[in-house]
This record gives structure tokens, C-alpha cells and sequence, in this order.
């Protein structure tokens, strides 16, 4: 099912196998032109790139990936870095060095099963698989995923941190291992717009760090917020009549997932860009450095239902 649902992907990327990778013009050979705004952020000079998205859409990993390709056909050392276990981090590096064909099946083998949200969606799948065959092409690109705690004796460092603080704190430092073990220019992660906060999170009686405020304590860091016109998105929602509460914990069985309706927002229009907030004069910390445009959203469903 897993070829299937790539051949067509495949398809498209093997027809440019034949053309040498070289250091001028290969992101036109490639098709993946530079997202326009980027060199606003570039400008920044930063070591990690956040774009916290809507979970469940195909725009939000096409753009990621497109960067990323545009990025590497320059010939800069790019690592991307997606909302997976992290305790899937070995399985994933090991399935990185093999050929396209058997990548598919190992990738699809770690994580993917079972996901019936919009971290495991086609979109998530189709972006790295293109990835590894860009990589396997010459270009310099690598993955990493960080979600979670990579084992308990990360869980135990973090445990005394109040709320979700100490999650962040994990996810933060996963992406910050994975970064030094490589010689890359860029990080770009790919994360839930929660996560990629600049600023405190109150939930209840109890307030955290998100993950991009904890990264930043490890190298400079662009956050950016997803922004898109209304279409549909794959969302998981608690299911009519389930009233969540201190004695009423939500489970899986208490969640519907499926593609629904998503309201867009207004005041955007025209192709896919980038751009970065006016600085604020308040001298408060906004919560994004700026945003990212898709335009119009589509939904995607899991890779492996």
C-alpha cells in the first residue's frame, strides 16, 4: 500500500536521476525554487528554523521540504527535524543509508503504524521520502525525530519541571544533540505551533516554556506561525458529549480523527512566502518572529490506516 501511494512520487523524482548534481542551477534542475521571504530569515543568521504548523495538511511538509531541497541544492548542510518519537531516532538513521526502494519500507516500519493523526499523515511521509532521495542524489540532507523522551533516564532528568515544561525540555534537547552530531548549517524543524512558542504557555494553574523558548538557550533561534486560507485539515477532536475534567481524562477511545473543514485566515492572499513580524516596541517577547503563508489547506490523511 505504502508503494502504491509513493509510486507516483517516485516516479517523478527518479526521471531527474540522471541529471549530475552540480553546484549551479540544481535547484531549478530539482524543482524546488526558494520560498519567497526566505532571505529575510536567512538574514537572521540563525541555527534553528521553527515553523509550527496546523498538524494534518499537505502544505505545511511540502514547504518544509521544499526549503530544505532549495537549501541543499546551494549546497548547504541541511537537517530537518519532525514532530516522531524520538525514541526512533536509531531505527530511522539506520533506514537513512539505504537505497530508495528499501528506505520506503523501513521508514514505514518506524512510527507510522497505528498514527491515525496529522504528525503520521501521507504529507509527513511523501516529504522525507523525497528528502532521502534528494540525499541518496548527493545532496547534503539529513532527518531527525525528536518528539518525546528517548529513554527514562531523560524522563527522570526532566520530571521535576511543572506541566508540559518538561516534554519541551526534551524535545529541545533532542533537537539540540541531533545538531551538534552533524556538521549542518541549518536546522529546519517542522513542529506544532504550540511547540515553536516564543513566549510562556499557561494551562490551568500552571505555566511552561515551550520547546523553541528551551532550544533558544542552545543557539539562535526564527520561529515562524503557519498561516493559510480555509480549506480542510486531518485533526483528531474530542468526540460530541466527552467533557473533559479533573476526574475525566481523555483517551484515544474519546477522540474522532478525520478530514475536516479548517476557517483560514483572513487578510492573506497570493503564493506561499515567508515573513518575519516588525520587532515589537513594547519590548515584549512575541510569541512568533513572523509567519508562514500556504495559502489554501488540504488534508492529509494517515500513510498507513
Amino acid at each position: 500500500m505504502v508503494r502504491a501511494a509513493l509510486l507516483g512520487l517516485v516516479m517523478m523524482i527518479s526521471a531527474l536521476a540522471g541529471v549530475p548534481v552540480q553546484a549551479a542551477g540544481r535547484a531549478a534542475a530539482l524543482d524546488c525554487p526558494m520560498p519567497t521571504g526566505w532571505a529575510t530569515v536567512e538574514q537572521q543568521q540563525a541555527r534553528f528554523v521553527i515553523f509550527g504548523e496546523l498538524h494534518g495538511t499537505e502544505q505545511a511538509p511540502q514547504l518544509v521540504g521544499q526549503l530544505a531541497c532549495a537549501l541543499a541544492a546551494k549546497g548547504q548542510r541541511v537537517l530537518v527535524a519532525v514532530e516522531h518519537g524520538a525514541n526512533l531516532a536509531p531505527a530511522w538513521q539506520g533506514a537513512w543509508q539505504l537505497a530508495p526502494g528499501p528506505f520506503d519500507a523501513a521508514l514505514a516500519a518506524q512510527g507510522w503504524s497505528g498514527r491515525n493523526d496529522g504528525v503520521g499523515s501521507k504529507a509527513y511521509f511523501d516529504m522525507l521520502v523525497r528528502l532521502h532521495l534528494l540525499k541518496a542524489r548527493g545532496l547534503p540532507l539529513a532527518v531527525v525525530p525528536f518528539a518525546g523522551f528517548t529513554d527514562k533516564a531523560q524522563f527522570d532528568r526532566f520530571a521535576g519541571i511543572p506541566g508540559q515544561g518538561g516534554y519541551e525540555a526534551a524535545m529541545a534537547e533532542n533537537i539540540a544533540t541531533a545538531a551538534k552530531a552533524g556538521d549542518y548549517d541549518v536546522v529546519l524543524v517542522l513542529v506544532g505551533n504550540l511547540h515553536a512558542r516564543n513566549s510562556p504557555v499557561t494551562r490551568g494553574s500552571v505555566t511552561f516554556e515551550p520547546m523553541a523558548m528551551q532550544l533558544a538557550r542552545q543557539g539562535k533561534v526564527v520561529t515562524l506561525d503557519m498561516r493559510y486560507g480555509s480549506g480542510t485539515s486531518w485533526i483528531c477532536q474530542v468526540k460530541p458529549g466527552v467533557v473533559p475534567g479533573p476526574q475525566r481524562r481523555i483517551g484515544p477511545a474519546d477522540m474522532v480523527c478525520g478530514n475536516a473543514p479548517t476557517v483560514g485566515y483572513p487578510g492573506h492572499r497570493g503564493a506561499t512566502r515567508i515573513m518575519l513580524a516588525p520587532q515589537a516596541k513594547t519590548g515584549e517577547p512575541m510569541p512568533y518572529d513572523g509567519i508562514f503563508w500556504v495559502g489554501p489547506v488540504t488534508g492529509s490523511p494517515p500513510v498507513l490506516r
